[in-house]
């Protein structure tokens, strides 16, 4: 595998001398610019419309204020923090020959006071602070965000779609058999393709049928199932010709290789890959971690416990693995992972089966992620045969 940079720590030496440091607090009405420049004893602060041209202008105004004081600049390190506006701002200013980094927001310690005071000026400072030390390769200051490609990005776009339709599907089906059950009307189906031909054959306990107005509602929300389903079908070919269009392509590649895997579909698989198995992730703590499989012990002198989980990952990623860990221990009965489980749950002193789950989970993420880097296929899983 491509040895990757650590984003907890610059890899690069760090010359103050000959580098413009210059870091960006971004809101949606302003940006607040906040430059360390060689030569020049005072730290410059300047508020900007949000215009990708004016913070370059801006940089190469204090590029020039250090020339003129007979200082060279030989790097220009821009940093800011990742939020709302995503990465299109690192791209942009990349091609024009800027190193950007993007600030993980998580990752930066700030005050425990209950009352501490918060301003646009005093969070540039502190993110100065913590960007001067990670170039320094000091560990702990911050971590960075892999800035991925537009292309990148957009592949992601379907399968998190989709998951909202699904999710709205749901709220649609849940909220007319909640209103149904108000009624006295059970077992009726919204799902079926013939359901709106029915409602008006419902009949209440007392024999009466739905009142008009909510007759209309199911209607319409008949008429929503519908769009919604179709989207989602729509979703589910584009993939499907997409995957098979290219099929060598590496992230394509890697889909059809998890599909194989019994109990894997590609909706699984898909979302798998976009998300966190085709990133350049440097190991296997790196990998769990990302998805936010991790623990978060707290230890204190004598006292010592764990409060559950990390959840400071991918929550897409780690909701589709946990039900994918789930769906192995039915369809891959005689693998490793699940031999491991059974042995860890089962009998009078078995530990929680939904807590060692997670640990499953955790384990299954990682041998997915060496078999699709390494082709490693995990001890005991059952392949299709490839038609």
């Amino acid at each position: 595998m491509t040895q990757v940079d650590d984003l907890n720590r610059s890899v690069d030496a760090f010359d103050q001398d000959t580098s413009l440091t210059v870091v960006v607090e971004m809101s949606e009405a302003s940006w607040l610019v906040t430059g360390m420049v060689p030569g020049v004893d005072r730290r410059p602060l300047k508020k900007l419309k949000p215009d990708p041209d004016a913070l370059l202008r801006l940089v190469e105004r204090w590029r020039s204020e250090a020339e003129k004081t007979g200082r060279t600049i030989e790097r220009v390190a821009l940093a800011y923090e990742a939020g709302r506006d995503g990465f299109w701002l690192a791209r942009w200013l990349r091609v024009r020959g800027i190193e950007v980094h993007v600030i993980h927001s998580t990752s930066v310690a700030v005050s425990r006071e209950h009352r501490r005071a918060k301003t646009d000026r005093l969070d540039t400072a502190m993110l100065m602070r913590v960007f001067l030390g990670w170039l320094r390769g000091e560990r702990g200051h911050c971590g960075m965000v892999a800035i991925p490609t537009l292309e990148e990005e957009d592949a992601k776009r379907p399968s998190r779609e989709r998951e909202s339709l699904v999710g709205e599907h749901t709220r649609i089906v849940n909220r007319m058999k909640s209103a149904l059950a108000r009624l006295g009307i059970r077992g009726f189906k919204p799902k079926l393709r013939k359901a709106p031909e029915r409602l008006a054959a419902l009949r209440t306990p007392e024999g009466s049928a739905i009142p008009a107005n909510m007759l209309d509602e199911f209607r319409r929300d008949m008429a929503r199932l519908a769009v919604v389903r179709e989207q989602i079908e729509e979703i589910e070919q584009a993939r499907l010709e997409r995957l098979e269009q290219a099929p060598a392509a590496r992230p394509n590649a890697m889909v059809h290789l998890l599909a194989r895997i019994i109990g894997v579909g590609i909706e699984t698989a898909d979302m798998l890959v976009r998300e966190v198995l085709s990133r350049n992730l440097r190991d296997r703590r790196a990998v769990a971690r990302y998805a936010g499989l991790t623990g978060s012990p707290d230890e204190s002198g004598s006292k010592r416990r764990e409060k559950g989980l990390a959840r400071a990952g991918n929550a897409r990623v780690r909701r589709g693995l946990i039900q994918l860990a789930w769906r192995l221990l039915m369809f891959q009965k005689d693998s490793a992972l699940a031999r491991w489980y059974r042995a860890r749950t089962e009998g009078p002193k078995g530990a929680r089966k939904t807590t060692m789950i997670v640990a499953l989970a955790r384990k299954l993420l990682i041998a997915l992620w060496r078999m699709v880097t390494t082709g490693v296929v995990p001890e005991g899983f059952v392949l299709r045969q490839i038609a």
